[in-house]
């Protein structure tokens, strides 16, 4: 089994290419979804956001407000770590059930889609690791355009996040999304290609049919021993 690792920054293009993945009909296991759902109310993620954050971060229905609690998390280093350190185990635990249950129906290929790919140290766990990038001026201008803030909020959302030219130093692949969708779409084309490759001897011994046959192997193993003390 292969897991490619997808990453990149706000506004960078990361969903674009993650969706491009999908309408190819290469699985994706969104961590954005994922931390959404470790979130709802009742859940462990909820509880641990909920008693550090307050009271104050919840709508009329106990559902977490998730735009007051990313204001608070943007504007402050310390508590958006803090929101990390909680959610991490949740979303950690929730994205290797997700990888399990798409190699149950055995598939070969999954990307996994993480904005918070090195930060969460699941680096370790992909390869290929593919970075969308998008120079500063153009990922400030689309930001702005996106979420109708001026060019300072902006700045500060971008400068919250891991630079993009230090993911783009640790990539195997990297995706220029600053020009036209066409471009970008070229460039997927040939990146698509590369990731869905005929799988190495490692990888194939890691899949669902490649564990089987390891199985099955050990057992004939196992009789033809047997049978030969006999």
């Amino acid at each position: 089994m292969r897991i490619v690792g997808l990453t990149g920054g706000i506004a960078s293009g990361k969903s674009t290419v993650s969706n491009l993945f999908k309408s190819h009909g290469v699985p994706v296991v969104d961590a954005d979804l994922v931390a959404h759902d470790v979130i709802r109310k009742g859940t462990g993620g909820w509880k641990k956001v909920v008693a550090a954050f307050g009271n104050d971060i919840l709508l009329e229905n106990g559902e977490i407000d998730r735009a007051c609690l990313g204001q608070i998390v943007f504007s402050d280093s310390t508590k958006r770590q803090l929101l990390n350190r909680l959610l991490a185990p949740y979303i950690s635990s929730d994205i290797f059930w997700e990888v399990m249950k798409l190699w149950l129906k055995g598939s070969k290929v999954i990307v996994l889609d993480i904005p918070l790919l090195f930060e969460a140290k699941m680096d370790k766990w992909t390869a290929p690791i593919i970075v969308v990038w998008v120079d500063p001026e153009t990922q400030v201008q689309r930001l702005m355009a996106r979420d109708g803030i001026p060019e300072e909020q902006a700045r500060n959302k971008i400068n919250a996040q891991t630079a993009l030219d230090w993911k783009k130093t640790k990539a195997d692949i990297v995706i220029n999304n600053s020009g036209t969708i066409e471009e970008t779409k070229l460039q997927f084309q040939e990146v698509l290609n590369q990731v869905t490759r005929p799988l190495t001897w490692k990888e194939l011994a890691l899949s669902r049919e490649g564990v089987f046959w390891v199985f099955l192997s050990a057992i004939v193993g196992i009789l033809v021993v047997q049978k030969n003390l006999k």
